[in-house]
């Protein structure tokens, strides 16, 4: 219930006037670092500096318009460049809708050749984010259009609560694409997805195992002890090498567990998004983990005029 709930506000317009009248909106900053391709570029030297991977993301899709979907392409150029003047360890991911996928598919993917062409020039790679089941065919048939003609530093997402998603996988590592594997943060009806935790659940792990037998350098994008665990396992028992996949999470989250895999010599990457829209991402967060409103709940409460009633943390303690 708090999952579809949160999901709810996330659409909602009159929610997001409230919540940006809050701390909130400040607080955010540890999910979302900025607005602006600055705040990425500073979240992603900040990463690298300790030795994590990142993905940039600028926020937003769905765009009907051509000029704003020009738009969002000329920001990923601007990612691009950023990351190739700076030097930087990271690639982008771009959702499909944001940059012309519902205006139409040739204009679509003549947006997506401009930004895979400068990638490629850099050896740069390029995720192409999946969004509801209403656009997963939609995403996978211009994906393979384009694998066709010879892109090849690009990949896609699969999600865990689709019913179709080990077909998908293994379609995937039939062609050879890199797939992120994501649980999924839509609220989807039960004839597409698994509406139960412990089977989409399930569904990561046996799928993840798929894609770490055949795929190509899959990346697990997971914050879940108990599904990593059990992966974790199972690569060490098939004697498939740390180089062979990478684990991915979202800046601000967990933090103390990216560090953690990174020190035992797992590749790990954090996805910074940016934008202006980050209210319903930050909401799509919440659905996907509502443990993390703790932290948010502790954060507006001792930035209140009552902060003093909230213990504060020991010197020298870290969040996760």
């Amino acid at each position: 219930m708090l999952r579809k709930t949160l999901i709810f506000l996330s659409e909602s317009n009159s929610a997001k006037a409230v919540v940006t009248k809050t701390p909130l909106r400040r607080m955010s900053r540890r999910f979302v670092p900025g607005e602006a391709v600055s705040d990425f570029l500073r979240a992603a030297a900040e990463a690298n500096a300790i030795e994590l991977s990142v993905t940039g993301n600028y926020l937003g899709e769905a765009e009907h318009d051509e000029r704003t979907a020009k738009d969002a392409v000329e920001a990923y150029l601007q990612i691009l460049d950023g990351i190739i003047e700076k030097n930087l360890d990271g690639n982008i991911s771009v959702k499909p809708t944001q940059v012309g996928l519902e205006i139409g598919n040739e204009f679509f993917k003549d947006n997506l050749r401009l930004i895979m062409d400068r990638a490629k020039e850099h050896d740069i790679f390029i995720r192409w984010d999946m969004e509801s089941s209403d656009w997963t065919q939609a995403t996978l048939d211009p994906f393979e259009e384009l694998w066709e003609e010879g892109y090849r530093n690009m990949g896609t997402v699969l999600q865990s609560y689709l019913l179709r998603t080990m077909d998908d996988a293994l379609r995937m590592n039939e062609l050879g694409v890199r797939v992120r594997l994501c649980k999924g943060a839509y609220a989807e009806p039960p004839d597409v997805a698994f509406q139960e935790k412990e089977t989409v659940d399930r569904n990561y792990v046996e799928v993840g195992k798929a894609l770490l037998s055949d795929g190509n350098y899959p990346a697990l994008a997971t914050h879940d002890d108990e599904i990593i665990k059990e992966l974790l396992e199972f690569v060490e028992k098939e004697g498939i090498g740390s180089e062979r996949f990478e684990f991915q999470m979202l800046h601000g989250v967990r933090r103390d567990l990216q560090q953690d895999l990174k020190s035992k010599g797992y590749n790990v990457r954090v996805y910074v998004p940016f934008g202006e829209s980050w209210y319903p991402y930050l909401m799509r967060r919440l659905a996907e983990r509502p443990a993390n409103m703790l932290f948010f709940a502790g954060s507006v409460i001792r930035e209140s005029p009552l902060g003093f009633l909230w213990p504060q943390p020991k010197k020298g303690a870290r969040s996760g």
